[in-house]
């Protein structure tokens, strides 16, 4: 707000200028500052920070409508994701965030049935969990027939420890009914998804 000063008319007039130039000279700098802060927000991951793949080309990108409006797209930099193999409903689980985290700081898990270690597959049943991490909010699919990988495929990940049995899998989806809030309120469809991260089989 441009604040308000008393004084006589004729030195009103000297002034005015002068205060009108502090004004605008302290507008520029307060939008400086909200522009850096929102710059920060947006800034590239630096080398050296988390990878998804150390080949260098995972990512996770997804589009988000409901109680959580995104339109994501991740790359292999600054994004966390794991995955290993799962019992129930026998398959594989595969989560991804990013390590710089945004706002909302938005966690994925996808449970995806029926994959097997190294075997592409078509139609793979998937359970979703989204987490909004830092709440409350969590929402999920609770069960595998609201969602479906309509294509996966994996490839052995070079340079790695044999016994560590580690596979780039990469997928793409969609979702035919949302996710809804497991407390309260509110339910989230993920219409599109597809990514490619790791999965670990050894401790199978």
């Amino acid at each position: 707000m441009i604040p308000v000063i008393r004084c006589n008319e004729r030195l009103a007039r000297a002034a005015l200028p002068a205060v009108l130039a502090a004004a605008l000279v302290g507008a520029a700098a307060a939008l400086e500052g909200a522009q850096a802060a929102d710059d920060a927000s947006r800034a590239p991951v630096r080398a050296g920070d988390e990878v998804c793949l150390p080949s260098g080309d995972g990512y996770f990108r997804a589009r988000l409508g409901g109680s959580v409006v995104a339109d994501l797209d991740w790359p292999n930099s600054g994004t966390h994701c794991e995955g290993e193999p799962k019992e129930k409903a026998a398959g594989v689980r595969m989560s991804f965030r990013r390590a710089a985290a945004g706002s909302p700081d938005l966690l994925f898990v996808f449970g995806m049935s029926g994959v097997r270690e190294g075997i592409d597959a078509r139609l793979a049943n998937t359970n979703l969990t989204l987490i909004v991490q830092g709440t409350d909010r969590v929402y999920g699919t609770l069960g595998d027939s609201r969602c479906t990988v309509d294509s996966l495929s994996q490839r052995r990940l070079p340079g790695t420890d044999p016994a560590v049995r580690s596979y780039r899998v990469e997928a793409r989806g969609f979702c035919t009914q949302p996710a809804r809030a497991v407390r309260g309120d509110g339910e989230v469809l993920v219409s599109t998804f597809d990514f490619a991260g790791i999965v670990n089989y050894s401790g199978q």
